[in-house]
């Protein structure tokens, strides 16, 4: 029971719409380096989940500079990439489905790993819900907390598979380039909204 209680709070912070979902979507559906993807995501959630059931949200909850410093740095980086989405979406390009079949066509696998690191870790949100949140729920179940933190680790890695792979079946809508930039419009509204609500602490 501790198990599908944290895989089920875990799979529901996780599901909220955010940069991290937004980019696993939209790399989804170009179905570049999905699995790198989903490792980076998954594997993410599993160190700063496992941080707060040994007790890290504690020691962040203690040092309130720490949280400034992160939304200042992902306000940054959601901002560049709010930025660079806006791009794409006005100028457009080769990215109907017949330029997204191949794996990797666009990018390195290096540099989508980096992004998708960068865009978990610089996302303050990630940390209150991982680490404070699910690593304070955690505490309350004592000797049963890491059968709790493995529950909620796993609705991770289901999460992100899912979205994943299973951003592929839009495929058939986003044919054609004019729908690739509607999406990219969409991921920079996203993503500029998200470092506005960042600067102001929202």
């Amino acid at each position: 029971m501790t198990y599908l209680i944290g895989f089920g709070l875990g799979l529901s912070l996780i599901a909220a719409i955010g940069a991290q979902n937004v980019f696993v979507l939209r790399q989804g559906i170009r179905r570049e380096h999905v699995i790198a993807v989903v490792l980076v995501c998954a594997l993410s959630d599993a160190v700063l989940i496992a941080a707060g059931t040994a007790g890290l949200g504690a020691l962040i909850g203690a040092h309130p500079w720490v949280e400034t410093v992160a939304r200042a740095g992902g306000a940054v980086f959601l901002g560049v990439y709010a930025i660079l989405a806006a791009r794409r979406a006005w100028k457009g390009g080769d990215e109907g489905l017949e330029a997204s079949q191949a794996r990797g066509a666009g990018t390195t696998i290096w540099s989508v790993a980096l992004t998708t690191f960068a865009i978990t870790w610089l996302n303050p949100h990630v940390y209150l819900d991982t680490v404070v949140l699910l690593g304070s729920v955690a505490g309350t179940y004592g000797d049963e907390k890491w059968l709790f933190a493995f529950g909620a680790m796993t609705g991770s890695l289901v999460w992100f598979t899912v979205l994943g792979y299973g951003a592929r079946l839009l495929s058939g809508v986003l044919a054609s380039p004019r729908s690739w930039r509607i999406l990219d419009g969409f991921v920079a509204v996203v993503m500029a909204t998200l470092a506005v609500m960042l600067v102001l602490g929202i």
